[in-house]
């Protein structure tokens, strides 16, 4: 299998981290795309031009970093990294979604700092800004909840690949006046994994 990334991207590091995390590397090639180019050869591969994107050994691609960390995670038949069921199905999927919502507004201010800064919008950056301060404010809150400390799942995944982000954003200084978040990242970031695939500053 193809897995197409950037290594800027929050969502192809998610599926990165679980290649490895799953001893998938001598089953997956990991495979630089070139990305916002016009006419990348990339484009014939994938017609929307995101990544990640897998794509299997009879061809067929996936695209959506959930839904391709979900395939490489039930591939042994021992998926570990979905999110609880049951009775903490729901608060798990809130939580999934706030953690969603930094990592969505963390992509759009990176894209945004990507430009020539001639075309650089200070109204968008300003937003994605103040959005990842009211975002994190609430995490601190969050972060006490059970669910952010058992196991390591696609919650946690997706969380700390948006924190992650500050090595792309110098003005995302999330850590002060959060200790509780800053403590529980410097656990994630602990693993090999997550060491492995960070984001080049």
């Amino acid at each position: 299998m193809k897995l197409f990334i950037t290594p800027g991207s929050p969502y192809a590091r998610m599926a990165r981290i679980v290649v490895i995390e799953k001893g998938l590397e001598q089953r997956v090639e990991i495979v630089p795309a070139q990305t916002r180019i016009t006419d990348s050869p990339y484009y014939r591969i994938n017609p929307s031009g995101r990544v990640p994107y897998l794509v299997l050994d009879d061809g067929v691609g996936l695209e959506e970093s959930a839904l391709i960390c979900d395939y490489l995670d039930s591939l042994d038949g021992k998926p570990a990294f979905g999110l609880p069921a049951g009775d903490k199905a729901w608060e798990a999927r809130r939580l999934e979604g706030m953690a969603r919502s930094l990592m969505d507004g963390l992509s759009v201010w990176s894209r945004e700092l990507g430009r020539p800064e001639n075309e650089r919008s200070p109204g968008v950056i300003l937003h994605e800004m103040r959005r990842s301060e009211r975002i994190t404010d609430a995490w601190e809150r969050e972060i006490a909840n059970p669910l952010m400390h058992s196991g390591f799942n696609l919650l946690h995944l997706t969380l700390a690949c948006a924190l992650g982000l500050e090595a792309r954003i110098p003005d995302f200084r999330w850590r002060t006046g959060h200790p509780g978040l800053r403590e529980w990242l410097e656990r994630i970031a602990a693993r090999p994994s997550f060491a492995v695939t960070a984001p080049p500053r």
